[in-house]
Parts: structure tokens; sequence; C-alpha cells
């Protein structure tokens, strides 16, 4: 599907750029593309060298807390959970303590760790998966929950919005909540609907069911807060989470009298094995964004959206902030543009850039997800991953249009 898919998309963007030259007149169009590829193609090289060196450091750590047992603690601890979700994980596999440990890196917003770590989960699935270059039904499971996004502290947004000048850069904190716990959902349901997963057996409602009601005691707190206090507060635990992190690997380790230094040395010679075989994925993924944008596709089927809206009687104000949403799943930094972008000219509290901040904090970067997941691993036949994230996505989308119009009119 991801083979069908990067081609269909180069040949929209040459359809576009036709359209463009031969009804627009516009002569610049194919240059344009062209140096779009190549500047994606620098940017994957810097991208890559970026990534090195973030999997050299935390497979580094990540080695100590393999050989501390931090990680086969986890997996027995969770091991009933991810026997309904993952049958095919035997209990007590390293995998599952992996895939914890990347989800909760993600939830607080620790990218950084989140990666070098989702990547090592995704080697152990492999181990486990009897095809070479086919997707493995824990692998898709395992990465259509990181495309569906799982941040639960979106600090970033905030910095966006305070270095545009809101009032209360906090304000769309609730909204990104909601509108990512609608793309989970939809993300998780989509992938049990295909798997034939059993989502109503007892040990997974019971590990749900609690894991919600925590979540929404916490939830519950930081609506509390004021906007400064919320700021403060997710900037301390991101960073406090970060250092922590790194401080439990070294003291369990220290304590089951692991090898420290050479622990780390083990572990950091895995992430340039990983990072060496990323960049013709990155290349392959970015130079399709490049082309797309660049050829005035994107700018073509938000034109088309705005249209429909406009007969179906429906309010168009939303249509301003869809550029993010349409470009989110391709590439974040072209999201992030995109969102600033709205800012500026909206301005950073008028409703289209409120609903493009929530849609960039409540949906994932999908195309780049899955080409460095499972470009780590050489898998080319992603089965039913790209429609299930998708489907996420846009369900991240509605749900962030729909809260924006219940929570701002």
């Amino acid at each position: 599907m991801l083979s069908r898919l990067w081609f269909g998309f180069f040949i929209a963007a040459a359809v576009a750029a036709l359209v463009r030259w031969l009804f627009g007149g516009d002569e610049t169009v194919f240059a344009a593309i062209v140096a779009s590829l190549f500047d994606m193609a620098d940017l994957s090289v810097k991208v890559m060298l970026l990534l090195f060196g973030t999997l050299t450091l935390w497979l580094g750590f990540l080695g100590i807390a393999e050989r501390a047992g931090l990680v086969d603690g986890l997996a027995r601890l969770l091991g009933p959970l991810f026997a309904r979700l993952m049958p095919e994980v035997p209990r007590g596999h390293p995998a599952i303590g992996l895939i914890t440990l990347n989800f909760a890196a993600n939830a607080l917003g620790l990218d950084n760790a989140a990666t070098p770590i989702g990547l090592r989960a995704m080697r152990e699935l492999q181990t486990l998966n009897a095809s070479d270059t086919t997707a493995s039904n824990a692998q898709i499971l395992f990465l259509v929950l990181n495309a569906s996004s799982l941040t639960l502290l979106p600090v970033t947004v905030f910095v966006y919005r305070a270095q545009a000048g809101a009032h209360d850069p906090t304000l769309v904190f609730l909204p990104i909540l909601l509108a990512h716990f609608a793309s989970n959902l939809i993300g998780l349901l989509s992938v049990a609907y295909m798997q034939r997963l059993r989502l109503w057996d007892p040990v997974v409602l019971a590990w749900l069911g609690g894991g919600g009601l925590l979540l929404a005691g916490f939830l519950a707190f930081l609506a509390s807060l004021g906007a400064v206090a919320l700021a403060s507060l997710s900037s301390l635990l991101g960073n406090l989470a970060l250092f922590g992190v790194i401080i439990v690997f070294l003291c369990a380790g220290a304590y089951k009298r692991v090898p420290l230094f050479e622990s780390f040395i083990d572990g950091a010679k895995q992430g340039f094995d990983v990072a060496k075989d990323l960049l013709p994925y990155l290349v392959a993924m970015l130079c399709m964004v490049g082309v797309l944008r660049a050829s005035g596709a994107l700018d073509f089927a938000l034109d088309g959206v705005r249209w429909l809206a406009q007969h179906a009687g429906l309010d168009t104000r939303f249509v301003d902030a869809l550029p993010t949403a349409l470009v989110k799943p391709f590439s974040g930094s072209a999201a992030r543009a995109m969102l600033i972008e709205t800012m500026h000219h909206s301005g950073v509290d008028s409703f289209p850039a409120l609903v493009a901040a929530t849609v960039q904090g409540s949906t994932e970067t999908t195309f780049y997800v899955v080409a460095v997941y499972f470009g780590a691993v050489g898998i080319r036949r992603v089965r039913h991953t790209v429609g299930c994230a998708l489907l996420a996505d846009l369900a991240g989308v509605v749900a962030s249009i729909a809260v924006c119009y219940w929570f701002f009119g």
C-alpha cells in the first residue's frame, strides 16, 4: 500500500503542476518542484544526523536499563494486557517493556527519548515477525498508536502561541486533550477491527478503565491550574521526567552491579546500526512531501474543501486552519510553519488559529513515523497501517474542529 500511495502522490503533484502551467501560466512550478526535491534530500540528511546522535545517546542508556532488568519488569507487569492486544508477543518479552517506555515518553512529550526507545521496540517485535518485509499485527498496532499522537503535555504548541503573542498560551490545552483522545480511540478501534482483537475482554477493560480514571483525574487537576502555572508545570514535568529516567536507569544499574559505562557503549552501538539504515526511507518520504507542496496540490485540496463547505451551508472559518491538518501527516516542520502562518495571518486567538493549534497538538506526522519505524527494520509491506493511522488523524482533525466550535464558538 505504501508503494502505491507514494506513487499516487507523485502523480497528483504532476497533475497539479500541469494544471498550474497550462491553465495558470505558471512556468516556474517545475523549477520549484525540482528545487524542492534537492531541498528535501538535504533536509533528510540533516534529520538523519540529528536522529543519529539522539539514537546513540538513548539506546546507550536503554542498554543499562535492559541489563538492570527494568525492561523485563515492565514486560511482566503488563503481560496480561499485551497478551490480549498483541497475542503473538509472548508474555514477558522485552518488546512489551520497551513499548511501555515509549508510550510513557511520548505522553510526556519527550520525542528525543521516545523515538529511540520506539525503534528498539520495533526491532524486538521484528524478532517475532515471520516475514522480513511485511509488518506483523503487533508492529501495526504499536505504530498506529504512535501515529495517533500520545502526547498529554503539548508544550511546543504553548510555546508557538506564546511567541505569537497569545494572552493565554495554554488556552487550547483541554481542546487538544479531547481531540487527542478521539484520535487515540479511533486508532485503537480501527486496528482492533482489522485484527479482530477482543477489546471487551475483562483484563483489557480493567486496564483501559483504570487508565482512563487516572487520566481523568490528572486532567481535572491540570484544568484547575492557571495558564502560568500550567505552562510552568508542563515544562517542569518534561525536563524532570527526562533527567529522572536517566537517573533511574543509572541507579538501577548500579544496584544490580551492572557495568554502567560498558553497557552504555554496547547500547550506543545499536544506535549506529539503526540510524545508518534510515536515510533512504527519509529521502523517499520527505521528497514526496516536498513535491506535493511545491506543485500546489495541497492548495487545490484546500480550495476543494472550502467549495464543498460553502455548498453544504457550513461555517467555513475552519477551512483556513486546514493547511496545518493537510500537511501534518507528511511533515511536522511544514505543519508548524502552517500553524505559525495562520496565527500571524488571522491572529493568534482567531478561530482558525485556535483550530490549527488544536490540530497541531492532537495529530502526528504519520508518514514520517511509518518511514522511520518500519525503515529501521526493513519493512516494505505495511498492510493496514497507513489506513488505520490516517483514520486516527482524520478523527483528530474532525474532533479538533468540533471541540473548538464547542469551546470558542
